[in-house]
């Protein structure tokens, strides 16, 4: 097996002659062995790629080495890295041109011929003597290209993918979503289109695979956005992904950003390309076809005529007579697990929320019954359930699921159809969402890759501090200093703060500082989606008196916040309830 990166391998040649050419596509947990011997910036599929190689040598005898191409500085590394560490193997670095000109396509030939030398000398194995061509065409005939993925039957919305190489794991997400992609342009995912009637010499087949869609290195990149345009029609959504420390992709997500001609709905996508990241994306991924679905069943009329005649905000004050039918909408949280129960006109007939514990099903169920008894009906009472949340996809007893994006987007709306930006400030990520005049999701951003900025810091700031987390926000009110939380990552504040406490700083003035820093990741989520007023906040950290106060100041401006700002999420799910059974 001959392993390699990069969609300009000649990986053709090497099969025609019955060589396993295997795609590095890695889904690793950790990067222990690259940060031993790589910088810690360098480009998180590199990183990958060295961890999914190592092993693979561990636990394959027929691993023969890696073919790697100069497309960026990241991979040269990759290749010092592997070349010092596995000697022994064949392990290859691929001069790439820049351009498809004719001195280019002379070059890369000489450079492939003379990889195929080195290849047959390292391991005995000779390549035909015609110079490769009738093998090769042969095999090219036999092999035409092939979509990658099998299309859903059942497909409710089209998407295309462009930027980075992506994962698998993202593909089938889409698909599992009922998500056609009508186009995949990412690094290696793209289909491999030759014409082997066009192809008499080896400099034929190596113009053919430098005149593929370039990837950012290539010259001509700049022209990659303007196929956009011939989709725009066809396309109910993009999705753009990038890799963590790929700069080069990272250049050309701000500029599709400043594309005032493309007016698709966009999701941009970061990830480090690990197992944990697969499950970061899975919401926004499902937060995503949600919100375009949503956009593509409304009809224009039908969205102008909803604004037109907007509900009353709802309060939660129960009523004394309901009618059936009954829906429960639970969130499944990491900190909390909440339940409403609403009737058939929307209105809130009870609500309950508990501590989540170590089982997710089983605080969901507590709650559940809970509610039930609030509202004094049976489970067989409920003509249908919606689950929300980080848990939702685990809870047997719900009849469907939908991300807390959109359910907390349906909640605000229906409390006061004048919000148009959410920030919800969860126990284990942080969202900024913004809505249109429908109260439709039109974007959203999170911050779920650590818990800096989320009630899961503050829970762990209190306990420095050696206060409940009640009495955290009621004792920022109380500072007198301005003292500054330099780090958001939990450990490392986590240490600033003993360090104030040693220097005897009031807790007062620490718990502001916390605040403080909190508020402004909040806000740079935010900003992120724009900021429109009327801005509400959801979530159990706008309970807290401090936090409120903190951001109220930095924003200048009032925040709305309901009654019971938890349930926002699980009333959004039921109200999605109650519309299904329509």
């Amino acid at each position: 097996m001959l392993a390699y990166i990069c969609k300009y391998t000649p990986i053709e040649l090497f099969e025609s002659i019955d060589v396993d050419m295997e795609l590095m596509e890695p889904e690793v947990v950790q990067f222990n062995r690259a940060e031993a011997i790589l910088h810690p910036n360098v480009c998180a599929y590199v990183k990958g790629v060295l961890e999914m190689f190592a092993d693979l040598v561990n636990k394959r005898d027929d691993v023969e080495g890696m073919i790697v191409t100069s497309c960026c500085d990241s991979g040269r590394r990759l290749y010092d890295a592997l070349k010092a560490t596995y000697p022994d193997k064949f392990i290859y670095l691929l001069d790439l041109p820049r351009k498809v000109t004719p001195e280019a396509v002379k070059l890369f030939t000489k450079n492939v011929s003379a990889m195929v030398s080195a290849y047959s000398e390292h391991t005995g194995r000779a390549f035909y003597s015609d110079g490769m061509i009738r093998p090769l065409k042969a095999y090219l005939k036999a092999h035409p290209a092939e979509l990658q993925g099998e299309e859903p039957a059942d497909a409710k919305v089209n998407v295309g993918l462009i930027g980075a190489r992506c994962s698998q794991s993202l593909i089938d997400t889409l698909h599992a979503h009922s998500a056609r992609i009508l186009f995949n342009v990412t690094c290696n995912h793209l289909a491999r289109l030759f014409d082997p009637n066009a192809i008499g010499r080896l400099e034929d087949y190596c113009e053919q695979l430098l005149a593929q869609f370039p990837c950012m290195r290539m010259a001509g990149a700049e022209d990659r956005l303007n196929m956009l345009d011939d989709f725009e029609d066809k396309l109910d959504g993009l999705i753009y992904h990038t890799v963590k420390f790929c700069d080069q992709y990272h250049y050309e997500a701000a500029a599709l950003k400043k594309l005032d001609s493309f007016h698709v709905p966009v999701l941009n996508l970061e990830t480090d390309l690990t197992r944990q990241s697969s499950g970061q994306i899975k919401t926004r991924i499902e937060a995503f076809i949600e919100e375009i679905s949503a956009n593509k069943a409304r009809p224009a009329d039908e969205a102008a005529a909803s604004v037109e005649t907007q509900p009353e905000a709802v309060k939660i004050v129960p009523a004394a007579h309901h009618a059936a039918p009954y829906v429960l909408g639970i969130d499944s949280g990491s900190t909390s697990t909440n339940a409403v129960v609403i009737d058939g006109s929307g209105q809130l007939v009870a609500w309950d929320i508990v501590r989540t514990g170590a089982k997710s099903i089983l605080s969901a169920e507590k709650a559940m019954n809970q509610v039930l008894d609030k509202a004094k009906l049976k489970r067989e009472d409920l003509s249908r359930i919606v689950s929300t949340g980080y848990g939702r996809d685990h809870l047997p007893f719900a009849d469907a699921d939908l991300t807390e994006i959109t359910c907390h987007g349906k909640g605000a709306h229906a409390f006061d159809p004048a919000v148009r930006t959410i920030l919800d400030i969860g126990g284990q990520d942080s969202k900024a969402i913004r809505l249109n005049e429908a109260g439709d999701v039109v974007d959203f951003v999170m911050n779920d890759k650590c818990a800096a900025g989320t009630g899961r810091f503050l829970e762990m700031m209190a306990h420095t501090l050696d206060v409940s987390l009640e009495e955290l926000g009621q004792l920022s009110l109380r500072s007198k200093e301005d003292i500054r939380i330099s780090s958001m990552c939990t450990v490392f504040a986590e240490s600033e703060v003993i360090s104030l406490i040693a220097e005897n700083k009031e807790p007062e003035d620490i718990a502001h500082g916390v605040h403080v820093a909190i508020a402004g990741r909040a806000i740079s989520l935010l900003r992120r989606v724009g900021i429109e007023e009327d801005v509400m906040m959801t979530g159990g950290v706008a309970k807290n008196p401090g936090m409120v106060a903190v951001l109220e100041d930095q924003l200048g401006l009032k925040l709305k916040i309901v009654e019971e700002p938890e349930i926002v999420g699980a009333y959004g799910a039921a109200l999605s309830g109650l519309e299904q059974l329509k």
